[in-house]
Formats: C-alpha cells, sequence, structure tokens
C-alpha cells in the first residue's frame, strides 16, 4: 500500500500517541478542575492568588499537565489504531463538555 493511502487500522507514531492521550486525560482534568472552583471558593482564591486570575492559572496548568503528560506518554512503546486515538480525544472532548454542561445545568 502506497505511503499516502492510509487506512483507519494504521497505527500512530508514539508521540502522536502520547499526546493524543494527553489530550484526552488533561481535557477531563480541566473540566472537574472547572467543578471544583466554582463549587470550592478556598480552591477559586487559591488559583486566583498565584497568577491575579483564576482562568490564567487554570490555562497554565492545563498546559503544564499536557506538556509534561505528553512527554512521559510518548517514551512509551505504545501503538495505538489511529481510529481508536481520535475516538478517545473526541470522546474526551464530549465528556468534558458534559461535565461542565452537567455542573452548570444542575
Amino acid at each position: 500500500m502506497a505511503a499516502s493511502q492510509a487506512t483507519s487500522t494504521d497505527a500512530v507514531g508514539a508521540k502522536v500517541a502520547g499526546y493524543g492521550v494527553s489530550y484526552a486525560i488533561t481535557s477531563i482534568l480541566n473540566a472537574l478542575l472547572v467543578v471544583l472552583k466554582e463549587s470550592n471558593e478556598s480552591v477559586y482564591g487559591f488559583l486566583t492568588t498565584i497568577t491575579g486570575h483564576h482562568w490564567i492559572t487554570q490555562g497554565l496548568l492545563a498546559v503544564i499537565v499536557f506538556v509534561v503528560l505528553g512527554a512521559v506518554l510518548s517514551r512509551r512503546d505504545v501503538t495505538l489504531r489511529d481510529n481508536t486515538l481520535v475516538t478517545t480525544m473526541v470522546g474526551a472532548t464530549i465528556l468534558s463538555g458534559l461535565i461542565i454542561a452537567g455542573f452548570f445545568i444542575l
């Protein structure tokens, strides 16, 4: 099969898999942090004191978790099929949105 003809069963490289899984984990952790800080004033206040605004701190934490976790996971010898990785990332995005929406709706 030619290199330009990809199928849905192609495996992704270690870096793509590592950072893809890191995105999925970071997305869910970030949603849980939204719920935590919005329901706990001391967490909200603590995040605000670090950088002056809770959203800036939360964004920095998300970037740090993503990069560090991605670097660690990309060094592991894990192979994922591209459709599995995409499903994982989309599922994490949907779950994160449902966590945040569910918190604010309920």
